[in-house]
């Protein structure tokens, strides 16, 4: 079953990449153009939020590229090297740099009278998210180190 469940994962993360990849392209900018017709006073923003926009995503992808890289190693039956810790770490560090993006953007936003109390919820939301996720795979980077050590002790008995 395992072969099988890593193969679809991977499967779903190639589309959830395809995904992103089109709501970065198409549909990011089309509602950044949308919501600046809307709001001319907020206008100068479009280009900031679709930066900002833009690399969120890009930061979810290179989570979903670390994440297929240790599907991959999980197949390959090699999840329990040290090679695995430099995606995990990678995660790690692209999940703090999302909530710092979030925090940032939120600045901007408040800086300039465009928060409402819904973005607020939603930054909160999304910082909290992230840091959470980080220390969730801090933890798992813990136990994965742990496993590695036994793997090895139990190598050099046997």
């Amino acid at each position: 079953m395992q072969p099988v469940a890593t193969l679809l994962l991977r499967a779903m993360i190639a589309v959830l990449i395809a995904l992103l990849v089109f709501v970065q392209v198409v549909m990011i900018p089309g509602v950044a153009d949308e919501t600046a017709r809307r709001n001319p006073g907020l206008a100068y923003l479009e280009v900031p939020g679709i930066i900002g926009a833009v690399l969120f995503l890009a930061l979810v992808q290179i989570v979903l590229v670390c994440v297929f890289a240790l599907l991959s190693l999980v197949r390959a039956d090699r999840i329990f090297s040290p090679h695995s810790f430099r995606w995990v770490d990678i995660i790690i560090g692209t999940m703090l740099a999302a909530a710092a993006l979030l925090v940032a953007s939120f600045i901007v936003l408040a800086k300039d009278g465009a928060v409402n109390p819904s973005i607020l919820v939603l930054a909160v939301f999304g910082v909290v998210v992230s840091l959470s996720l980080a220390l969730l795979v801090s933890v798992m980077r813990g136990l994965l180190r742990k496993a590695l050590q036994l793997e090895q002790d139990l190598s050099e008995v046997v």
